[in-house]
């Protein structure tokens, strides 16, 4: 099957039905014995645990309070009840921008059990850049938190279709649009929400990617793709179980944390702890002790974060299993975790395209510095340049398959043919070396691409940033290796001034990228240089820069 044409799918008429390029006799789906039917919602994953009998188990805990099973189902048919009463019609687009709390589950699932699409945006995200997801997505309605509906000001609605903005606590006064209270305008709502007769392939929700040197891309994931994930990763690695209480630090909106919080304790009717706010350590561990979860989601840079705060007193006595994931987990944070909590990281690799992990060690087995071995369900293949497959020990470019990759980008038909490939396979751009026991190792990007705090930074958007900046005379940004092996960004410049206090410097330049783009794409090191090496031909010399490389601490 030939990449989809996006331009088309736009032209459909609702619902927006999009084929699953995948076999359905694919070895993966065999391998898990996966199968849903044609007439399917997502939303089966929160609702099915009242059929199971689960309605007063607590679905959600946290400082932003706890909900049963029960209770979050009738939040969830109030919100899809109100977004219809709005005029949302059938595969229209709601933007949620909302942190992680009790409203987040609510607003997912009613969006969609309602059969409309809810696009999960990065709460970080700047007014200019947000207007670019409401024009891109055509979305009427966002439902905010109220601690960002400032940020749906003319900037982010000029030239948009938004017409609502629901806000969870007290409306902003100074939107560009209507505010509608949630409390007030949902109080009043059924909780009888009929289900929206959708398709399997039919469109479910969008995440979008963090963009690079062009805009971001709307990747589109279908009404089967969540539960395939709990079918295979949460089944097969986690061993997810109704009594587990799952608590992932990485935020809902990543496609990472859906799973973590949503997908995983939902499907097997466990329950989520859900922090909002800044996840800083002395946070995480009160969080911890007070909620007891026994499985715990993380990054390596918040692993990091963890070790060395004052975590020796801390109580960890509840979790059974540690995860990590997004980028390489370094032995010594590895051991430091181990010490703290008597635990070894499970670590793995996934992608929002793929929805979630594919590559994972486990309990049972797993090698230092390995992304892991294949998860059941998903079929991986290392080729090289020519698309050939290569053997364990040589590098190649890594393609996977499964049922839960996204069928294509929003209105993106160029970057689909790059990335979703013929049946159904994506091209990952990630290069990996496999041995002969099935683990797969890292070994960087087939593109210029960099993961920088679990999340992909474009070096050269940094340094176009910086190159802006009034004192800046020219600049270059180059990735770099940490003594952890964590990778970072660290930025080459020549000031204006070249007596400016360098301290002083590096803090402006610092926030300066934070607000013009978003805050993780910041150079954590700064160097200052007379002049950048050059090359014959006038150009910076970035081989010769690459020499200068030092393994800094961030």
């Amino acid at each position: 099957m030939p990449p989809l044409d996006t331009d088309k799918i736009i032209m459909q008429a609702l619902p927006p039905q999009i084929t699953d390029c995948v076999p359905d006799d694919s070895p993966g789906a065999r391998e898990i014995g996966f199968s849903v039917p044609d007439r399917y919602n997502a939303s089966a994953i929160l609702f099915d645990n009242l059929a199971a009998g689960r309605g007063e188990r607590v679905a959600v805990t946290g400082p932003g309070g706890t909900r049963t099973y029960r209770e979050l189902c009738a939040d969830a048919a109030r919100l899809g009840n109100a977004l219809l009463s709005l005029g949302c019609r059938r595969g229209d687009r709601v933007l949620l921008f909302l942190d992680d709390t009790p409203a987040y589950p609510a607003a997912f699932f009613g969006a969609i059990r309602a059969g409309l699409v809810p696009l999960l945006i990065n709460t970080l995200t700047p007014p200019d850049l947000l207007q670019f997801f409401l024009a891109d997505s055509g979305a009427r309605v966002a439902i905010a938190d109220a601690d960002f509906a400032d940020r749906f000001n003319s900037v982010a609605c000029t030239g948009t279709d938004l017409e609502t903005v629901i806000v969870v606590g007290q409306p902003f006064p100074g939107a560009a649009v209507r505010t509608l209270s949630l409390d007030h305008f949902a109080s009043n709502v059924s909780v009888a929400l009929d289900l929206a007769d959708t398709h399997r392939d039919e469109m479910a929700f969008w995440m979008y990617s963090s963009g690079s040197t062009g805009r971001p891309k709307g990747i589109v994931h279908l009404q089967h793709d969540m539960v395939y994930t709990a079918q295979s990763y949460a089944q097969h690695v986690l061993a997810a179980r109704e009594d587990d209480r799952c608590f992932s630090v990485p935020k809902i909106f990543f496609a990472y944390g859906l799973g973590n919080s949503l997908t995983f304790p939902f499907y097997a009717g466990a329950s989520s702890v859900l922090l909002s706010g800044q996840p800083k350590p002395d946070r995480i561990f009160q969080c911890i002790a007070q909620y007891r979860p026994t499985v715990f989601f993380g990054l390596p840079t918040l692993y990091t974060a963890l070790t060395k705060a004052q975590a020796a007193a801390a109580d960890l006595s509840s979790l059974r299993l540690c995860v990590s994931a997004a980028e390489v987990l370094s032995l010594d944070v590895f051991e430091s975790w181990k010490a703290i909590s008597g635990l070894e990281i499970v670590e793995g690799l996934g992608s929002t395209e793929a929805l979630h992990i594919y590559l994972s060690n486990s309990a049972e087995a797993k090698k230092t510095n390995a992304a892991g071995r294949r998860v059941s369900g998903y079929e991986l293949a290392l080729r090289n340049a020519e698309g050939k497959e290569v053997g364990d020990g040589q590098e190649g470019i890594l393609w996977v398959r499964g049922h839960s990759s996204a069928p294509c980008y929003w209105n993106r038909p160029d970057k689909t043919s790059e990335t979703m490939r013929e049946n159904g396979w994506i091209y990952t751009g990630d290069r990996f070396i496999r041995d002969a026991d099935g683990f797969y190792f890292f070994q960087g990007r087939a593109d210029d691409l960099v993961k920088v705090s679990g999340q992909w930074v474009y070096p050269l958007e940094v340094e176009l940033c910086l190159a802006k900046h009034p004192s800046v005379r020219e600049c270059a940004v180059l990735a770099v290796r940490l003594p952890d092996r964590r990778t970072t960004l660290k930025a080459y410049v020549v000031l204006e001034d070249r007596d400016q206090d360098k301290n002083a410097a590096t803090r402006i330049l610092q926030e300066h990228v934070k607000t013009s783009l978003l805050p993780y794409k910041y150079p954590r090191i700064v160097e200052f240089l007379h002049e950048l090496p050059k090359t014959g031909t006038g150009k910076i010399d970035r081989q010769a820069l690459a020499k200068l490389k030092t393994a800094l601490p961030a």
